[in-house]
């Protein structure tokens, strides 16, 4: 589990829920199957990739929202893995290797669930280094890269083909309208293409990345700086250490949009740290003052434990540390900044990467 470990932390709050993405790996040991990781240089030019995924809020529906769905019948099948088959069918081709549509708990999961369960590989390998909020923010969506077709399934077995889609944009609003009528959380396999296409797209290494993280994080859990130990092997800084003073999370348009606000003690007294979050963490203020902004990763972790906390389980009075992470440099070109930069975020300045000494 350490890959998915090390996933959390890269998905700087978001990325789907560690738990919903260890059942996953669970169900497909159980079943038998294993892994294949295989390196982008290794694979055919001809095979064909697709990217599987789960989209919607990270915050859990009211009890009256949950009221809607309940004369809808369930899948037994995980949706992923229908829309799995059923893409396939449609093709009338078989995959040869997933990639993870980004680094999180959940969705990192999903990609080696489906290829597990197919006994395909997973491409070490990611259009996004990281989690993010929607489908275009994306290297495929950087170099312009078709989306459809889409298979999209929820957990009542409704099934959506999307065709001629425009672009990624399109292909965002389309699914998460898709999510919002499905209990705010969809499975979606897309860009089916072959590795020739995507060979140049994607980074690379980022599942590897993902191990050697979180290998050092469960590695150092014998320790009593964990954040401190992250942020030296992630290239990055402790920024803040304090008291989570207030928090809130609502449901809005699909996403889960927040503020976390944290007050600093020990050499950070007399100090706050606020956090703006849609899904992923986007934005840090201290004092009000602009800190850091995306695409470099705001990563917390509760103090006492040393464990990743992800959207949306920060609570009020949780002892907290802030670690900054680089951005992957592929998300730091001016289309990238335009895309996932600080106006996205709501921030009127220019992107300033974190600064790391030593």
């Amino acid at each position: 589990m350490d890959i998915l470990h090390g996933a959390v932390i890269l998905g700087a709050g978001g990325g789907g829920d560690l738990e919903e993405g260890k059942s996953l790996i669970r169900e497909a040991l159980a079943a038998g199957k294993f892994v294949n990781l295989v390196d982008v240089n290794d694979v055919p030019d001809n095979a064909l990739i697709c990217t599987p995924y789960l989209l919607g809020a990270i915050s859990p529906i009211s009890a009256e929202e949950e009221k809607l769905y309940s004369d809808l019948p369930r899948s037994e099948k995980h949706p992923i893995l229908i829309a799995y088959d059923e893409f396939q069918t449609h093709l009338g081709k078989r995959f040869y290797a997933t990639t993870a549509c980004e680094l999180g708990g959940s969705n990192t999961a999903v990609a080696f669930f489906c290829a597990a369960m197919n006994d395909h590989y997973v491409l070490d390998a990611d259009p996004a280094g990281r989690a993010v909020p929607e489908i275009t923010h994306s290297t495929y969506y950087f170099a312009g890269l078709p989306a459809s077709p889409i298979f999209a399934v929820n957990e009542f077995g409704e099934t959506f083909v999307i065709n001629n889609i425009k672009d990624d944009q399109r292909a965002e609003s389309v699914v998460r309208a898709l999510s919002q009528v499905s209990k705010n959380d969809i499975a979606a396999i897309d860009h089916a293409l072959e590795m020739r296409v995507l060979r140049k797209a994607l980074i690379p290494g980022t599942i590897s990345k993902s191990l050697h993280l979180g290998r050092t994080w469960r590695e150092s859990l014998a320790s009593d700086n964990v954040p401190q130990i992250i942020a030296e092997a992630g290239n990055g800084i402790v920024a803040f250490s304090g008291i989570t003073k207030q928090v809130n999370y609502e449901t809005t348009d699909g996403f889960t949009l927040g503020t976390i606000e944290i007050e600093g003690c020990d050499s950070y007294k007399s100090q706050t740290f606020k956090i703006k979050v849609k899904n992923e963490n986007l934005v840090g203020w201290i004092n009000n003052d602009v800190y850091v902004t995306i695409p470099d990763l705001i990563c917390v972790f509760d103090t006492n434990t040393g464990h990743p906390v992800a959207n949306p389980d920060v609570v009020q009075g949780q002892p907290l540390t802030v670690v900054l992470l680089p951005a992957p440099v592929e998300f730091t070109t001016d289309k990238a900044l335009s895309v996932f930069g600080p106006a996205y975020a709501g921030i009127d300045s220019a992107y300033r990467p974190i600064r790391v000494t030593g």
